[in-house]
């Protein structure tokens, strides 16, 4: 509300306010309130008609009453009249009334509507703006519908007014984000991306805003908008203070609209015109130089606009992720801040470092740095610091560190906050899984983690424990010694008592020769714990006393005449009492080959991804877990080979391990054999986990028993593939883990394995939005002579995403023969009732089928000489891509697939490979030879490859030309 002044002259409403003050209850203010209402109404209702000044007046002390929080219902009308004043102040207070008060269904909006457009076509600049202002305020969709194919022409027209442009920009913006199908730019839209050229600064400010917006949700309508944006931000960040003196805040230039346009870029990939994209490198180089530069002012608002900047200019290079040199020094920059006095800063840099870390190109660089970040987990008193510090620790981690990070974890445990142990749990358990060489020290570790933080180990961290060491047979005695001697602690966690009455019930007998632990003290270490745990604790006790009877048939007497006793045969809960019954009945009729065989020991568990990630990605909430945190393997293959999430019911230790299809797998049959001795299941059995939260799905009749679909035909009506989708696939011919494909909807993220002739690849998609995705389907074709050449069966997804979730689909690919071409992946889904078709390439290329080989000096030359035939050998010279950075090139290399052979060229400049490409019919033997030239002019490759079949070696050696 505009202050009063003598100006206005309404004495009335000062006086009023200042009565409203100066009361002394409330039962006071109601009944002067009520007093002023019946004034008012009876000078609305009166013969003698008001003047302008009066309307405005009394519909001023409506609205200062309706500000109270008491209900106004009359004076509407009124506030409606003063619309049509030519008088400034009075259509600002009827413009002002009718934006608080005046809902979408009132009878009133047909003559609102009409005095906005009488004010829009007014050419008064101020009246345009009261009458903008009041459209986005009240932003209904009745008002989209009026307006939103007036106000763009507002925008665009050649006579607008600067400030009018603003408010446009900005009122057609909140239209459309209430009613985006009413708000077409259509013919407008070019026009709109060229206000980024605009001379006002506010307007480009304003209209920045808008194009962000639009970009989000139809990026291909505004992509033009990458070049000129770029223009924009070079211009600024290469001005002065002084060059945009208006718009310079604290001798930082127009920090707000840089910000904007760095964020615009973000919604788009690095672009493709070379001129522009050096340009866009220059400018973030430059934001980079000046946050090295000593501050021009020792006030907080320089500094704060100045890492708003570069922050925004970090975001931009990891959005990218394809500038290493960039991406390192960005890295460097974070690192800088680690050590900052402000706090902010030092949360915002550790956040940003955790995505650093998952990029290839910026991983070594985080891990410099893991002394400070152990420093400020230990240090910091801010807990949400210390959050990020063990967020980045757990993302850093890799096999060279990762003992270092699991015991200042643990360390860091005993101290940390209860909001955050739980959390830290899981992070330490995945971690002592994932990379674990030694299996000794990942069951100290967990144990060591039961220990100090037992009430916040959640049941799949114990199972899990169980799990490996069931498929473990050389850390069997070591876990069963280590649990005894942990179950010997006076204060022992139930958690404790769980794993080592589930162990020692399994394998005491490989710690029974010592006297120390032998059968019958095992039994009375676990049974001086019995009274104090709960019930299923106590459960799972019992099923480890009947495996002790069948182990050690000295301690049968002593075991029998604990389950007779009262307190078992007559406990009260029924579980317990049915347990010690058919125990003590089974151990007294059974013979001792009957009581062999129901209480065989545990077979391995069938392999699958472990759901302690699942629980932590479901902890961190929807979509919050993106596909870059699962990328870890890029840089360490294999995992432990643990068993399926299956909880060891002690129920079932004397049942066959009958398993049940789950939608989401580990690699069956890929990583490793099924353990001997394993029960016998097919395909899609090995599928498992009791903790998902969807049951097993039926399959239906295009599915086949393993619950996979097989690759069809291209569909009828797919989108052909996008123009990008070959440079989407090249980004993955090094690399296995990544995002394929990322627009303002839809996230496609990939992690996929290869073994022999066989691979299988986990597609993430990801719905960006608040919006549920209907209809929801995916088809994996092989066009042409690729049906013959490459089989792929993919799981079924579910045909709906909620807004900010994340659903996997899992595919197996067989290679039969060598291949050119890519599967095509065809996505479809309904948003906002309108039909989304995408088709891109999936990332399956020949060289995924390769076998490292490693060989001599003498062979690889013996080998080089007898693939000589003219049509082996492909060779290209080409012009270098990428700086010649030596642990790129190894990295990229390795991620080929290929074997790196040292010592074997006589230039040590040139990068030798063998390697062996398996396919269902045959091998196919391969040899590559990479001269680097970085003494010239111009930085230059040779590449030469030979194969013992032709088509090989020329559909390599284009697929790596391109990644150098």
């Amino acid at each position: 509300m505009p202050a009063v002044s003598k100006g206005d002259g309404m004495r009335g409403l000062a006086v009023f306010i200042s009565d409203i003050r100066n009361c002394k209850s409330k039962e006071a203010e109601i009944k002067r309130i009520n007093k002023e209402l019946a004034n008012i109404r009876s000078k609305f209702k009166g013969d003698k008609a008001l003047d302008g000044y009066s309307k405005k007046k009394y519909v001023c002390k409506l609205l200062f009453i309706f500000l109270l929080g008491h209900d106004i219902d009359f004076g509407h009308m009124e506030a409606v009249n003063l619309l049509s004043s030519n008088k400034y102040t009075e259509k600002q207070i009827g413009y002002l009334f009718i934006s608080v008060l005046v809902n979408s269904n009132s009878e009133l909006i047909r003559l609102i509507n009409n005095a906005i457009k009488n004010d829009l076509s007014s050419r008064n600049p101020t009246f345009m703006c009261l009458a903008l202002h009041c459209i986005a305020n009240v932003g209904s969709r009745e008002m989209a519908e009026a307006f939103a194919s007036e106000i763009p022409r507002i925008l665009v027209a050649g006579d607008t007014m600067d400030s009018v442009k603003q408010s446009a920009a900005l009122c057609l913006l909140r239209l459309y984000k209430t009613s985006p199908d009413l708000v077409l730019m259509g013919e407008w839209t070019s026009r709109v991306v060229h206000l980024l050229n605009d001379q006002h600064m506010g307007v480009v400010t304003a209209a920045i805003s808008l194009i962000t917006c639009l970009s989000q949700k139809n990026p291909d309508e505004f992509k033009t908008c990458v070049s000129l944006a770029v223009s924009r931000l070079s211009r600024i960040v290469s001005s002065a203070s002084t060059d945009l003196q208006d718009y310079t805040y604290y001798f930082v230039p127009a920090p707000w609209l840089s910000c904007k346009l760095l964020r615009l870029l973000q919604c788009y990939p690095p672009p493709e015109d070379g001129a522009v994209k050096g340009r866009l490198v220059e400018c973030l180089e430059t934001i980079l130089n000046k946050a090295q530069e000593p501050p021009k002012s020792k006030k907080v608002q320089h500094s704060n606009a100045k890492n708003a900047i570069l922050f925004e200019a970090i975001s931009l290079i990891i959005h990218y992720d394809s500038e290493p040199n960039l991406l390192v020094r960005a890295c460097n920059q974070l690192g800088q801040f680690l050590q900052h006095r402000e706090t902010n800063l030092r949360y915002l840099a550790l956040e940003s470092m955790c995505t650093l870390a998952s990029s290839e190109f910026s991983h070594e660089a985080v891990k410099t740095h893991i002394e400070t970040v152990i420093n400020a987990l230990k240090t910091e008193r801010d807990v949400s610091v210390r959050q990020r510090a063990a967020d980045l620790l757990y993302a850093m981690c890799d096999r060279s560190n990762a003992k270092q990070i699991v015991a200042e974890m643990l360390s860091y445990l005993e101290t940390a906050d209860y909001s955050i142990r739980e959390e830290m749990v899981l992070k330490v358990a995945i971690l002592a899984e994932k990379y674990a060489v030694d299996y000794s020290w990942y069951v100290d570790t967990i144990l060591n983690l039961i220990r100090i933080a037992g009430d916040y180990v959640s049941e799949e961290v114990w199972y899990r424990v169980i799990q490996i060491v069931i498929n473990r047979d050389d850390v069997q005695g070591y876990a069963a010694k280590t649990v005894f001697e942990a179950l010997q602690a006076p204060a022992c966690h139930e958690n404790m008592v769980k794993v080592g009455g589930y162990i020692l019930g399994e394998f005491g007998n490989l710690i029974a020769g010592d006297p120390r632990s032998s059968p019958l003290v095992q039994f009375n270490l676990l049974h001086s714990k019995f009274h104090l745990c709960s019930v299923p604790t106590r459960a799972l006790l019992l099923s480890a006393y009947i495996k002790f009877i069948n182990l050690f048939p000295e301690t049968k007497a002593t075991i029998q005449e604990v389950l007779r006793c009262d307190s078992q045969i007559r406990n009260s809960d029924v579980e317990l009492q049915q347990r010690a019954v058919e125990y003590l009945k089974l151990s007294s009729i059974a013979s001792t080959d009957v009581l062999a065989t129901v209480l065989e020991e545990m077979p391995p568990f069938p392999e699958r991804e472990s759901s302690i990630l699942a629980k932590l990605k479901k902890k961190k909430g929807p979509g919050a877990v993106s596909v870059t945190e699962l990328d870890d393997s890029k840089r360490e293959a294999g995992e432990l080979n643990g068993g399926a999430d299956r909880g060891p019911d002690t129920a079932a230790m004397a049942a066959s391990n009958a398993s049940t299809p789950s939608p989401s797998a580990d690699l069956l049959g890929i990583r490793s054999a099924a353990p001997v001795g394993a029960a016998q299941t097919n395909a899609g059995s090995l599928l498992v986990d009791v903790f998902s939260d969807s049951g097993p799905a039926a399959p239906s009749a295009a599915v086949n028993d393993d619950g996979f679909l097989s690759s069809a035909p291209p569909s009828e009506d797919p989108a052909p593939p996008l123009s990008e989708a070959d440079e989407l696939l090249n980004k993955f011919v090094c690399k296995n883990n990544g995002v394929l494909f990322e627009n303002q909807l839809l996230q496609i993220g990939i992690k996929s394995e290869y073994r022999q002739n066989l691979g299988r690849m986990y597609l993430f998609y990801g719905n960006k939005t608040s919006v549920q995705f209907a209809s929801f389907s995916t088809t994996v074709s092989c066009p042409g002579e690729l049906q013959a050449q490459l089989n792929v069966q993919s799981k079924p997804v579910e045909p709906l995403v909620e807004g900010g979730a994340q659903i996997q689909q899992v595919l197996n690919i067989e290679c039969i023969t060598d291949f050119c071409d890519a599967p095509l992946l065809n996505i479809k889904f309904r948003y906002g009732g309108a039909l989304q078709n995408l088709t891109l390439k999936l990332p399956v290329t020949i060289n995924k089928f390769f076998q490292p080989t490693e060989m001599s000096s003498s062979d690889f030359f013996q080998r080089w000489k007898q693939l000589s035939q003219p049509q082996q050998e492909a060779q290209k010279i080409f012009k270098a891509n990428h700086s010649m950075d030596t642990e790129v090139l190894k990295a990229k290399l390795l991620g080929l697939g290929t074997a790196l052979l040292d010592n074997i060229d006589p230039n040590p400049e040139n990068y030798v490979c063998a390697g062996v490409i398996q396919t269902k019919g045959q091998q196919i033997g391969c040899l590559l030879r990479l001269e680097p030239n970085a003494q010239a002019q111009v930085q230059m490759y040779r590449l030469t490859l030979r194969c013992s079949k032709d088509t090989v070696s020329k559909r390599l050696c284009e697929l790596l030309a391109q990644q150098f």
